[in-house]
């Protein structure tokens, strides 16, 4: 009796997130079209499927695998610069570029891993913002690479060129690439793969002594976390067109793909997109309400609600929400 009971609960519990699912891609899609006259509010919607995109990225390795990287954005820049140098010098369309960036971000990834994965704790957090330290300063004195100026990109209307002259299509595209990602991140969290993860991060030695590779899958977590972030790098250039070291390879782009998540709520497929739609707005409106002197208020406000959380809910605005709906299931 009380298995289908829990059976019954399980299946109206599915039904209930198929349904907000659904209601969210809805509201998803209608959403921009109040606000074609509006470039900004298209920008800032962008901008949240973006980080809400690049905060799922570290969470599969960092939020379910448990290693916490401040280095993604060497993964996010690789897929930035080497589709923007192969449409510049070879004329491929960044759909072309795209493949080679997560090539090169993937090789990069493999490096990484096998370097950093031998550390434990804060080591391993140092060790890649250190390394992203060194790209930052690689990437910035090559000539080939733009040095310090970066890379202006060549104007191409269509598809074909991920370039638009309007911000709608590019929105429709960002939330194409979005759901895929959180697709596979909800794919990936109920298969083996997933359950090795969170073995990994609850346990290591635990999970080992259960016959789990620790290495070869803390490297599948990094490599596909570093592809995707070489895709959002490519859409990103596409977007913006001009790329350079200093607002690509910096420590304030890995803090906002680790914030976005934290704030929202680590190893939940939901908590990068809760988190984004939170942090990202706050941070384009403080940007043009109080300009150059509000420079690093956005930072204040993210540093205020990340401690809000952790004194209140170490688990994120997810875990204030499961708790609610265990405490409505339990009336």
């Amino acid at each position: 009796m009380e298995s289908k009971i829990a059976l019954n609960t399980e299946i109206k519990g599915s039904r209930q997130n198929l349904i907000y699912v659904l209601a969210l891609l809805v509201v998803a899609l209608v959403l921009p079209i109040f606000f074609q006259g509006s470039p900004f509010y298209l920008h800032v919607l962008i901008m949240i499927l973006l980080y809400a995109s690049m905060g799922q990225a570290w969470n599969i390795v960092s939020g379910y695998a448990g290693q916490i990287s401040l280095g993604h954005c060497v993964f996010f820049g690789a897929g930035a610069y080497t589709s923007s140098l192969f449409l510049m010098k070879a004329g491929l369309t960044p759909w072309i570029g795209m493949f080679f960036g997560v090539a090169v971000s993937c090789i990069l990834a493999l490096i990484i891993g096998s370097i950093c994965f031998k550390l434990k704790g804060h080591y391993f957090v140092i060790a890649t913002f250190v390394i992203a330290e060194i790209v930052l300063s690689l990437v910035s004195t090559i000539d080939f690479f733009g040095a310090a100026v970066g890379l202006w990109l060549p104007i191409k209307s269509g598809l074909v060129h991920l370039q638009f002259k309007t911000k709608l299509p590019y929105y429709y595209l960002f939330l194409v690439f979005t759901v895929g990602i959180f697709g596979f991140t909800w794919l990936m969290e109920r298969s083996r793969m997933g359950y090795y993860f969170r073995a990994i991060k609850a346990d290591p030695d635990a999970a080992q002594a259960l016959g789990v590779g620790l290495a070869r899958y803390k490297m599948y977590a990094l490599l596909w976390s570093a592809a995707f972030s070489a895709v959002l790098g490519t859409l990103y250039a596409q977007y913006v067109l001009l790329i350079d070291p200093n607002n690509i390879f910096v420590l304030k782009v890995s803090l906002i793909m680790a914030l976005v998540t934290v704030l929202g709520g680590v190893s939940t497929v939901w908590g990068p997109l809760i988190g984004a739609a939170i942090l990202i707005p706050l941070s384009e409106f403080a940007r043009v309400w109080f300009s150059g002197g509000g420079k690093a208020l956005d930072l204040i406000i993210y540093g205020s609600l990340i401690v809000i959380i952790s004194i209140f809910e170490p688990d994120g605005i997810m875990g204030l929400i499961n708790r609610i709906r265990l405490k409505r299931s339990q009336a």
